[in-house]
């Protein structure tokens, strides 16, 4: 299912239908601040599973991250983050980072690495966020690379549908995606480690 959704202004109507998708167990596909995602409920063991068959992959060797609403979430999930990493986060999010944290027992422990670390994402973009805030919890999030060997990531909804919409429940057609991921900043051990230089800019987290 193709789902179209305009990131100015969500329709309520249709956010209520991609969460009772994933209440449901349904696997998305959804576009963030960077390339599209695909997700479930961090809660669904078999939406997860089902991501992994799709990606080809093993779910304890897999790194996915959260997508959260806002920095409420975090306290529940992780632990340990000192104040200079807060006021990092505080600044530059929403935005095109991904921030790995050390996981709290809440973290469902398939997707505690063997380190119990958790990636965490506030993208910029509504669709998403609003999705989010609706479910109640965050959502897992992975990005949807292309199956041609010579590009990395796919940028039409359309395309993304036509690739995917057999493996997936619903793809949310929010505009077209960038073909950059997100900055990737390791804070588990008290210090802005940088893993990955992505959309979000370097000189912004210091």
């Amino acid at each position: 299912m193709l789902v179209r959704i305009y990131p100015e202004n969500p329709n309520p109507r249709a956010i209520n239908e991609v969460v009772e998708c994933l209440r449901s167990g349904g696997v998305i596909i959804y576009p963030t601040d960077t390339v599209y995602g695909i997700g479930c409920d961090i809660y669904n063991r078999k939406a997860v599973e089902r991501i992994c068959q799709i990606r080809n992959i093993k779910p304890e060797k897999a790194q996915f991250s959260f997508i959260c609403s806002d920095l409420s979430h975090i306290s529940e999930f992780c632990s340990q983050i000192d104040n200079s990493t807060f006021k990092v986060m505080k600044r530059v999010l929403p935005g095109p980072y991904t921030f790995i944290l050390n996981a709290t027992n809440a973290v469902p422990k398939l997707f505690q690495s063997k380190k119990r670390t958790v990636g965490i994402r506030i993208p910029n973009n509504s669709i998403p966020l609003e999705i989010v805030r609706v479910l109640g919890n965050p959502i897992m999030t992975a990005s949807v690379h292309d199956p041609d060997e010579m590009i990395e990531y796919t940028t039409d909804p359309e395309l993304i549908h036509e690739r995917f919409g057999d493996k997936v429940d619903m793809v949310i057609d929010g505009g077209y995606g960038g073909v950059t991921g997100s900055t990737v900043i390791d804070c588990s051990g008290g210090e802005l480690d940088v893993i990955r230089e992505g959309t979000g800019p370097l000189e912004d987290l210091y």
